[in-house]
Formats: C-alpha cells, structure tokens, sequence
C-alpha cells in the first residue's frame, strides 16, 4: 500500500499531523515538513515570549494527540510522513528571534541538524518513549537545543 493510500488529508488531524501535507513529500519529507511551522512562526513574530512559548506549548501539546491519532489509523508508530513533531521543533527554535532571512535559515539548519543527528537524550527519547508523547519529544527537544543555539549566536553578534 503506497503512502498516499494510508493517509486521508480530509481528516483534519492527519492534514494537519503531515503538515498541511508537505510530509507527503517523496523525499526528505521532515525537511519538507519542517516548513509548516512557517506561518506559525510568521503569525506571532510581532508577539512577546509570553504569547509565542504559549503558541509552542499549544502546537505540542495538540500534536501529542495529532501524531498519535495518525500513527494509530495508519498502524505506523513514527510514519516518516507524520510532520506535525517538526512543526513543534523549529516553532521552538524560532521563540523570541528577531525574524529574517539569516535567524530562519540557521536556525532551520540547527533544528534539522539536532533532529536528524539526535545527540545524546534525544536519540534516548526517540528509542524510549512511544506514543504520541514519543512522536513529539524527540523534536521538541532537538528544538529547545537548537532555541539555545540560535540564542547564543544572536547575543553573541554572529547574527542580527
């Protein structure tokens, strides 16, 4: 059964599990799917910290239930195509940067970097925990690392 057979995009929680159906991408569909956060990211730049940690609270926490739900129509624990846990990294990768092209560009490098390579207790959590819980720890926290990343660069001057 190809992956666009599993998947039915009319069904709000899988369109929005596989990023707006960007995880449908052929190739690379987490970079593709990484994308997805672009408007959440873009929606609340002009807000302080307090409303965009409450955005990306929000994004895990509905995408705990989002990925699992999918996951489960689909009999696939983490379906390469299931995008929603990438959304919720660079979102948080993203939190209180100043927004242009260089802080979106290195920090998309940073957050696909930690989710791809998964150093330390992210390869942990992704081997560890299942679920939707599973699903979205892994890239939440390959986001808080590549957050603390993009926030060292920027006060330190390498990046405007």
């Amino acid at each position: 059964m190809s992956t666009k057979t599993k998947f039915n995009l009319k069904q709000p929680h899988q369109f929005l599990a596989l990023g707006f159906g960007l995880g449908l991408a052929p190739k690379a569909p987490g970079t593709f799917g990484t994308f997805a956060a672009l408007p959440f990211i873009f929606l609340t730049a002009q807000y302080g910290l307090v409303i965009q940690i409450a955005t990306a609270l929000l994004i895990s926490i509905i995408g705990i239930w989002l990925c699992g739900k999918t996951a489960d129509d689909v009999g696939v624990h983490d379906h390469g195509a299931i995008v929603w846990d990438e959304v919720a990294g660079y979102y948080i990768t993203m939190i209180g940067a100043v927004i242009n092209w260089q802080t979106l560009l290195v920090g998309f490098l940073l957050f696909r970097f930690f989710d791809i390579a998964k150093p330390g207790p992210i390869k942990w959590l992704d081997k560890k925990v299942s679920g939707g819980f599973g699903i979205m720890i892994d890239d939440v926290l390959a986001g808080i690392f590549s957050l603390i990343c993009l926030q060292a660069l920027i006060s330190t001057g390498y990046l405007v």
